[in-house]
């Protein structure tokens, strides 16, 4: 008889997860202006990156749309957390559209950087995905100071006009240790680059991957629930893997978890991405649960209390109600 006594099976819950205060402000601004203005309210691009979330709010009235000219004019529209570039906000104001921006302050504080350094004349490093909402709107801040940088690869091909005035700035929900290795590798050739006042990569994003960072170390197969044209929940699917589970899989909810990935499988990590209602946690918990993995530890890693007060012509119009 093996001497062994069999690993019970386990769920290792990361926290903190899910909603971060971004989020939870861009969300909350279009349930308000529904309440406030009533059915339809426009919301520019997806509030947040969560394919539920979205589908929650189009009940409720919500009308979700690629550009401000999908707008009917004198409506009403939410820009996304993600952030818009100027060109939108004159292109709201040319149609009279009545805006709220649900710009997450992270995001605008990066947008601020970007024009105190263009102003400055700099050479201006935006590390960031191409094609996500944040770095477009990021980016037309200052388009002819700004060069993304997509990857290591991109690294070698930036051609700067004075290496000694170039500043990196970074998309808000990158992979914190592959954004290190990337500055280092254009600081290799730029010695002179100059960091951010501060880091650019979100507490909530950085947060859930020290979170996530911590679980894996004891799991086999790491759940992030999240949706998949979320940044940040696709770092953490990458972040479990690089930091000792054998398997990571994003789940935009309990439907998606497969009983084959639990084969020999005695330690389950679970996270949610920033932009994820823990509701949807609860499911892959109750899906993990009939599976055989009821024991639930959660794991703290940081606390977080930081909120954010509502786009400031919501909160106007709100009082005067």
């Amino acid at each position: 008889m093996d001497s062994e006594t069999p690993r019970a099976r386990r769920v290792l819950l990361a926290k903190p997860r899910g909603y971060c205060a971004g989020v939870d402000r861009a969300v909350e601004a279009v349930e308000k202006a529904l309440d406030q203005y009533g059915a339809p309210v426009y919301v520019r691009k997806q509030i947040v990156h969560n394919t539920h979330v979205v589908k929650t709010l189009e009940a409720r009235g919500a009308v979700f749309v690629e550009d401000t000219e999908q707008v009917p004019e004198g409506a009403i529209v939410v820009f996304s957390a993600h952030g818009v570039a100027p060109s939108v906000h004159e292109e709201a104001a040319a149609r009279g559209l009545k805006t709220i921006d649900a710009t997450c302050p992270l995001v605008t504080k990066v947008h601020n950087e970007a024009k105190r350094f263009a102003a400055k004349d700099y050479d201006i490093l935006l590390i960031g995905h191409e094609g996500h909402e944040e770095v477009e709107g990021t980016a037309g801040e200052a388009p002819q100071h700004i060069q993304l940088v997509d990857g290591l690869d991109s690294v070698e091909t930036i051609e700067v006009r004075d290496p000694e005035k170039v500043v990196w700035l970074s998309q808000t929900t990158l992979s914190v240790d592959e954004t290190e290795e990337t500055v280092s590798r254009l600081r290799g050739r730029f010695p002179n680059l100059i960091d951010p006042p501060s880091d650019d990569i979100c507490y909530a994003t950085s947060n859930r991957q020290t979170a996530v960072k911590e679980i894996a170390a004891e799991s086999e197969l790491v759940i992030v629930v999240g949706s998949a044209n979320s940044s940040n929940s696709k770092r953490l699917v990458e972040v479990a893997k690089d930091y000792g589970a054998d398997a990571s899989y994003l789940v935009d909810d309990a439907s998606f978890v497969q009983e084959e990935w639990l084969d020999g499988v005695t330690t389950v990590g679970v996270t949610s991405g920033a932009s994820v209602p823990e509701e949807l946690v609860d499911g892959v918990l109750a899906r993990l649960a009939d599976l055989g993995f009821a024991d639930v530890h959660e794991v703290e890693s940081v606390k977080e209390s930081m909120r954010f007060a509502l786009p400031h012509e919501l909160r106007r119009d709100l009082r005067s109600a």
